[in-house]
């Protein structure tokens, strides 16, 4: 069994003791805010940064303890953050929809629900606590899933980032026409991680979408590499979570410190 296998069993057990009605989901829905779309402002970035909330990971264990999750994502955003990342995954990477919430009820802009989607359940989920984006993960889903998932995130309001490793999994992605790929330098299935990827993967990706940049980012140089190679955004986690001040890390990496000087 992968990495990624173990993971999406244990999503499916938790899920699975959490699962409420679908119409008192409904009704959380309708009572939620309005989606806050992404798309606008990182179509017209040269560089958008999703900054994320994460207290562990399979690869590296406890990252951080991050005992308020609000406060971090606040300073995120004032730093310009453009989209905050909520990991909701509870055994690899110690997230819950309780973070989501908190986080939620303290910033404005996008929220990406960063989870294994892999049941309906979970997008409906998603909306009713205010995610405005899910993760697609070509990896962990089949064909029709993938194209299914996409409809029915649009038929809520929310955005999908679609996330690939390899180029078969790319070709599968534009298949169903995203509208934001996100290119993981970390193959999820053995966890290393190989910035080549981005040089590979990103140059393929059509100009006119967003184009994500994830894992292997923790300096400006990496991010210049990214943007080099076409990205549009990043998504980073550890180098913040890690940082002494979370704040600066985030100007560092977008480069405004340099507009500051």
């Amino acid at each position: 069994m992968s990495v990624l296998d173990s993971i999406i069993e244990g999503v499916r057990e938790d899920l699975a003791s959490r699962r409420k009605p679908l119409a008192q989901i409904q009704e959380a829905i309708d009572r939620a805010s309005a989606v806050r779309d992404p798309l606008p402002t990182m179509l017209s970035s040269n560089m958008s940064l999703i900054a994320e909330v994460k207290r562990s990971s399979p690869s590296k264990g406890s990252l951080a303890t991050i005992a308020d999750p609000a406060a971090l994502a606040e300073q995120y955003a004032q730093a310009g953050a453009t989209m905050i990342s909520v990991l909701t995954e509870r055994r690899r990477f110690g997230g819950s929809l309780e973070d989501l919430d908190a986080v939620r009820s303290r910033v404005d802009i996008p929220i990406l629900r960063k989870d294994f989607m892999i049941d309906e359940y979970q997008f409906f989920e998603a909306r009713a606590h205010e995610a405005d984006v899910v993760l697609l993960i070509v990896a962990a889903l089949g064909k029709n899933q993938l194209n299914d998932y996409l409809q029915l995130a649009s038929e809520l309001g929310m955005r999908a980032l679609v996330e690939v490793h390899t180029h078969d999994e790319l070709e599968r992605a534009l298949e169903i026409s995203p509208e934001i790929i996100g290119v993981n330098s970390r193959n999820l299935k053995t966890l290393d991680v190989d910035t080549s990827a981005f040089a590979e993967l990103i140059p393929r990706i059509p100009h006119t979408l967003v184009r994500v940049a994830e894992s292997g980012i923790s300096h400006r140089k990496d991010v210049d590499f990214a943007q080099n190679n076409g990205a549009t955004a990043i998504l980073v986690g550890e180098a913040l979570v890690r940082a002494v001040d979370p704040a600066t890390a985030v100007r560092e990496l977008l480069g405004l410190d340099r507009l500051e000087q």
